[in-house]
């Protein structure tokens, strides 16, 4: 958990939401990633190199790492119940990931104003070396992921 208070009411709201959405992310799941933390702003996840994510360098595909820091940047932009989708991402390719590592990656939300937010995550496999930096903006639509969840929680 990233928030301090696990029982307040914006953290119950994250909770509930990334329930939901990954539930419904087959491509999330597909890939083996699980979330081990959100909070508000906030999401962590990690994710298993499997030998199919391999490239010919035998190392893990950058586009697998992408989806891994693009995966965290939903669960956090998302955990006000807000319908998010990215406007727009960049990575930076730090050192390779390998088969049998588990990676994880960290998203943290940087700013918020009005229907937009930039959001910072960094990607770290098991022995804590940083992978990949991922920056996502952030745009909000119309919509919540999980109708009525706002109204219910306050």
């Amino acid at each position: 958990m990233h928030e301090a208070d696990q029982a307040s009411p914006a953290q119950a709201v994250a909770v509930a939401t990334s329930a939901a959405m990954y539930e419904r992310d087959e491509a999330t799941k597909s890939l083996g990633m699980q979330i081990v933390g959100i909070g508000p702003g906030y999401a962590r996840l990690s994710m298993p190199i499997r030998r199919d994510m391999l490239n010919g360098h035998k190392t893990c595909h950058g586009g697998f790492i992408f989806a891994l820091a693009d995966s965290a940047f939903a669960f956090s932009c998302n955990s006000y119940n807000l319908n998010t989708v990215a406007a727009g991402c960049s990575i930076e390719y730090l050192a390779p990931g390998r088969e049998g590592d588990v990676l994880t990656a960290e998203a943290v939300e940087q700013a918020r104003a009005g229907k937009s937010g930039v959001y910072d995550v960094t990607v770290i496999n098991q022995n804590g070396e940083r992978i990949a930096l991922f920056r996502g903006k952030s745009h909000q639509i119309k919509g919540e992921v999980v109708e009525g969840l706002i109204q219910r929680q306050a």
